[in-house]
């Protein structure tokens, strides 16, 4: 691997002699050793859950000092990418954590919490791979007509239909994904993209809005059309943001609350 150009106190790569010309970089020194990082991160130099390398060993591969490494470090643990763990190291996060896993849990019930409650319940309704309409396309920034998954599938807790959820992911990137993968992996979906298709979630966004179900999506979730739900758009980006899934929720709210944190 070819070491990165130094750069020195006011954040420029600097060139040993040359007439080359480098436009000066203005983000602050630790800015871009995280920005660094996270290219290691993309191109999957370290995988979910190891260990990348010690400060000591980051200052020396990018000729910066340690607090400087350490304040980007700080900023990717602060971002869920990393997490720092006493006396063994920095790791980089995984969904398989349970801390993680819960970051994009936002639907919890009413009484106790979702760990006693359990996982989720599966059924797949539909997985296949069709081409993308334009809308689904320029969600995931693709183009009209590329290949997508779409998955259906019905989460249910304790046996209730809770959430109904379309689900579109790129073709290229999850190849090979089937419905039985999405049935029976026993552990987060997330934590299963990033296992067997080297994708991670680092980040997502919502809309929500209360809708009215249509008669079929009342079947599904076993309610009347006339109950209210809360309809959920997420849009999940991998570093980089680099937009990989686009679901769409509808969710039965009278044993369970949308919880968010603010900070």
């Amino acid at each position: 691997m070819s070491s990165p150009p130094p750069i020195n106190a006011e954040g420029t790569p600097q060139i040993n002699g040359g007439a080359g010309v480098i436009t000066p970089a203005f983000s602050p020194l630790y800015q871009q050793i995280k920005g660094l990082i996270l290219q290691s991160l993309q191109q999957g130099e370290w995988k979910p859950g190891e260990a990348i390398p010690s400060e000591m060993e980051l200052a020396s591969r990018f000729r910066v000092s340690q607090g400087t490494v350490r304040k980007a470090i700080d900023e990717l643990a602060a971002d869920n990418l990393v997490t720092r763990r006493q006396g063994k190291g920095t790791f980089v996060a995984t969904h398989a954590e349970r801390q993680v896993q819960y970051r994009f849990l936002k639907l919890l019930p009413d009484a106790g919490d979702a760990r006693e409650e359990g996982p989720a319940q599966r059924t797949i309704l539909e997985c296949r791979r069709l081409r993308a309409n334009a809308e689904v396309a320029r969600s995931l920034a693709l183009r009209a007509g590329d290949s997508v998954i779409q998955i259906k599938r019905i989460l249910s807790f304790v046996g209730v239909p809770t959430i109904l959820e379309d689900i579109w992911l790129p073709g290229q990137a999850f190849k090979g994904l089937t419905a039985e993968q999405m049935a029976h992996y026993q552990g987060p979906t997330y934590a299963m993209f990033e296992l067997d298709f080297g994708v991670r979630m680092v980040r997502a966004e919502e809309k929500i809005r209360a809708v009215l179900p249509d008669e079929t999506q009342a079947q599904w979730l076993n309610v009347s059309p006339a109950t209210p739900l809360l309809s959920v758009e997420r849009l999940a980006y991998t570093y980089n943001d680099v937009p990989m899934e686009l679901r769409r929720g509808l969710y039965r709210t009278d044993t369970h609350h949308y919880h968010n944190k603010l900070s």
